[in-house]
C-alpha cells in the first residue's frame, strides 16, 4: 500500500485568514496529484488543522494572533476544489503542527511509501514529515516540492532543504 498524506488544505490556509498566492497556485498540481495517487491504487489521508474559540489564550494563538480553522467555521473546511476527492478518507484533525495520531497510523498500516503534499511547508507539512519518518523509518517518505507552499516561498525552500537533510526525499515540481 503507497500513501498519500494531503496536509491542511484548508480554506484558511487558502484563501482565508492565512491564505496567499503561493497557496492558491499550488491547488490545481495538489488536485492533479490526488487524481492521480487514487487513480494507481494509493491511499489518502488528510490532516485538517483544528483550533478552539480560545486559540488566542493558547501558546500559537499568543505566536500567532490570527484564528484560523476555527471548528466548524467556514475557515476550517477543506477547499472546494478538493472537496470530492476528501470523501471518505481517513482524516487527522490537529490542534498541533504535527499529528501524533498520523504518526501511528503510519506505523501500523507500514504503507511501502509515503508521499505528503500540501500546506504549509514551513510549519505542519514538516511536522508531520518528519513524524511519519521517526515512526516508519525504513519507509521510504517524499515531499512533493511544487504541490507544497510556505509561509513565504524562501520558508519553503528552507523546509524542503531541512526535510532533506532528514532524509525526507525531495520531488522537484
Amino acid at each position: 500500500m503507497k500513501l498519500l498524506i494531503v496536509v491542511d488544505m484548508q480554506r484558511d490556509f487558502v484563501t482565508g485568514a492565512l491564505g496567499t498566492e503561493e497557496a492558491r497556485a499550488i491547488v490545481p498540481a495538489v488536485k492533479a496529484r490526488m487524481e492521480d495517487a487514487t487513480r494507481d491504487d494509493w491511499n489518502l489521508v488528510f490532516t485538517m488543522d483544528l483550533h478552539d474559540a480560545d486559540y488566542l489564550n493558547t501558546q500559537e494563538g499568543k505566536l500567532l494572533p490570527v484564528p484560523h480553522c476555527l471548528k466548524s467555521r467556514d475557515g476550517w473546511t477543506i477547499i472546494p476544489e478538493l472537496k470530492e476527492l476528501y470523501i471518505g478518507w481517513p482524516v487527522f484533525e490537529k490542534h498541533a503542527f504535527g499529528s501524533l495520531e498520523l504518526a501511528e497510523y503510519c506505523r501500523q498500516m507500514q504503507p511501502e511509501e509515503i508521499e505528503l503534499v500540501g500546506l504549509c511547508t514551513d510549519i505542519c507539512v514538516i511536522s508531520n514529515a518528519l513524524l511519519v519518518k521517526a515512526a516508519c523509518p525504513e519507509t521510504p517518505v517524499s515531499v512533493r516540492a511544487g504541490c507544497c507552499a510556505g509561509v513565504t516561498p524562501e520558508s519553503h525552500r528552507r523546509a524542503l532543504e531541512a526535510m532533506r537533510a532528514c532524509q525526507v526525499h525531495i520531488i522537484e515540481g
